[in-house]
């Protein structure tokens, strides 16, 4: 939740009161303290934020209002990094622990190094905001690990520019793209490695047991998904299974099987699309398979449907994705 309150504190410093937004959305908060929102409700209020406060720029002062204590435990594991390599290198590690909604890939060049974001969206396409403002989160949290501005060498974005680009050089310096096939800001190496003042070591340890028990539990809460995902790679190729066949696999009612994944924040028909995109990029980037095969082992009756899906899941086709994400990183991938 403490990404989900940076979102409510940018809105709140905007006039609008968290309420009104919450509401507006159509999103009520869970009052436990271990309650994790689903992707498409945090996508909702993204889309409502932008919308309500008419600012082309919200996404990029959301971000930037990321501090020390944006992320709990993460925070502290962060500010012991022996630099900035190995805080990103925590961040994958613990991902999870801050947000469902996407993971990073460290790219290694000879000289610069790219850390791409890829969006793990639900039902609904993630607001353009939501990336800027992961984005100018990296930016805040490289300021705050380090102490001092970092500033890439160059930034690119898939969507096409939002806010004036002034807004953008002010936090990432003045080389920037937009409507790239990637998410992401490039370091040189040398930033990257620079050692970062030592830390307390002792508690940097409990600091990283703390949140590798906390991840620990998430994963262990998360069987249902595994089980779920498995089951349903065996038999997309058929066609897409029906919640209720799920349900029954797993020997739960239908409405009991609804109940747990909501616990875990997500629904079935957002854990499929999930699963077809994961897939889908996965075979269109690293495989020679064509794209009408492809189609058939994720249950698209047709190409022209896959097709749609994939513009979608990625704002390209699988032509263009083959194109930009296959043969560039092929052998280059971070943790």
């Amino acid at each position: 939740m403490s990404w989900v309150n940076t979102l409510l504190l940018a809105a709140e410093r905007q006039g609008l009161p968290r309420a009104h937004l919450l509401a507006r959305a159509g999103v009520r908060l869970d009052p436990r303290p271990d309650a994790r929102l689903a992707v498409d409700d945090i996508t909702r209020l993204w889309r409502t934020a932008a919308e309500l406060t008419g600012d082309p720029g919200f996404g990029l002062k959301a971000g930037h209002l990321v501090g020390p204590s944006s992320f709990n435990v993460v925070s502290f594991i962060l500010l012991s990094s022996t630099s900035l390599r190995d805080a990103i290198g925590q961040v994958q590690k613990f991902q999870r622990l801050i947000s469902d909604g996407g993971r990073f890939q460290l790219v290694a060049g000879e000289a610069h190094s790219w850390l791409i974001y890829h969006p793990q969206q639900g039902d609904l396409a993630f607001s353009p905001h939501q990336i800027e403002a992961v984005l100018a989160a990296v930016s805040s949290v490289f300021r705050w690990i380090t102490g001092r501005p970092v500033q890439p060498t160059a930034t690119q974005f898939s969507h096409p520019r939002l806010a004036p680009l002034a807004d953008y050089q002010a936090l990432f310096g003045p080389q920037i793209e937009f409507a790239q096939a990637f998410n992401g800001v490039q370091l040189d190496n040398a930033t990257l490695d620079q050692a970062l003042p030592p830390a307390d070591m002792q508690l940097a340890t409990l600091h990283r047991e703390y949140a590798t028990a906390q991840l620990a539990a998430l994963s262990q809460s998360s069987g249902l998904d595994e089980q779920l995902r498995a089951w349903l790679l065996a038999r997309l190729s058929a066609g897409l299974p029906d919640a209720a066949a799920a349900a029954r696999h797993l020997g739960l009612s239908e409405r009991v099987l609804a109940r747990r994944l909501q616990a875990k924040g997500t629904r079935y028909k957002a854990l499929v699309d999930a699963l077809r995109r994961e897939r889908a990029c996965d075979q269109v980037a690293n495989t020679n398979a064509s794209f009408a095969s492809i189609a058939r082992e994720l249950g698209f009756s047709e190409a022209s449907a896959f097709n749609r899906a994939f513009r979608r899941w990625t704002g390209q086709s699988p032509g263009q994705w083959r194109l930009s994400n296959g043969a560039q990183f092929t052998g280059h991938v971070g943790n």
